[in-house]
């Protein structure tokens, strides 16, 4: 039983009763009403731009990297756990400091400026010599319950700058949660599988040519 979870089910009309005989059953883990949570995430990226270093556009070089899409379930500060296909519960005490297609952009972003030899931008800044852009949707970005595991999975589209698709692949990472899936030990699986993907398209966007 997992106490730290406030439960809420998203299910299908067909599977109403199953989600309500469900909600019966897991009442006990019920917490209705919100509270200030007790902690904040955020992600970290493992490979950063050193300070002072200095970028020069040109010749294609730009990436301009956009906030990807997200469904509704991840569109929020909080974090949510698959408890089985069709039902959704959210760990308590505990938010992300922005929404994660938000921070997982910037972690996208710095991770490829820093492997790379993309000038990266993002899509307020203004470049003119025709670079690519980087867009997509956030698929996943919480925690399976069954194989108590953060995972992450991204869909990456790389585009010309008049929207032409050059290039799609989806990418995914999970990492173990040590222990039980509570406010304490959601955010380092988390930040490892955000940087593992994010680490994956940098590798793809790298081997993209112009």
């Amino acid at each position: 039983m997992m106490k730290e979870m406030r439960i809420m089910f998203h299910a299908k009309p067909t599977a109403a009763l199953a989600a309500l005989t469900a909600a019966v059953l897991l009442s006990g883990c019920v917490s209705i009403g919100g509270k200030v949570p007790e902690r904040l995430l955020t992600l970290d990226a493992t490979q950063k731009v050193p300070a002072g270093a200095a970028q020069r556009a040109g010749a294609g070089r730009t990436l301009i990297v956009s906030d990807p899409d997200a469904p509704k379930m991840l569109d929020t500060v909080r974090v949510p756990v698959q408890t089985s296909p069709t039902s959704v519960a959210y760990v308590t005490d505990v938010q992300w400091a922005d929404t994660p297609r938000h921070l997982f952009r910037r972690l996208l972003a710095e991770t490829i400026a820093a492997t790379t030899d993309r000038v990266v931008l993002d899509s307020g800044q203004f470049s003119g010599d025709g670079g690519q852009r980087l867009t997509g949707e956030l698929i996943a970005f919480g925690l399976d319950a069954p194989g108590n595991s953060a995972v992450v999975t991204y869909d990456a589209v790389l585009t010309t700058p008049n929207g032409v698709a050059l290039a799609r692949q989806r990418f995914t990472a999970s990492q173990p949660v040590g222990g039980k899936i509570t406010s304490m030990t959601v955010g380092t699986p988390l930040n490892l599988a955000a940087n593992k993907v994010a680490g994956d398209v940098a590798a793809w966007v790298a081997a993209m040519k112009n």
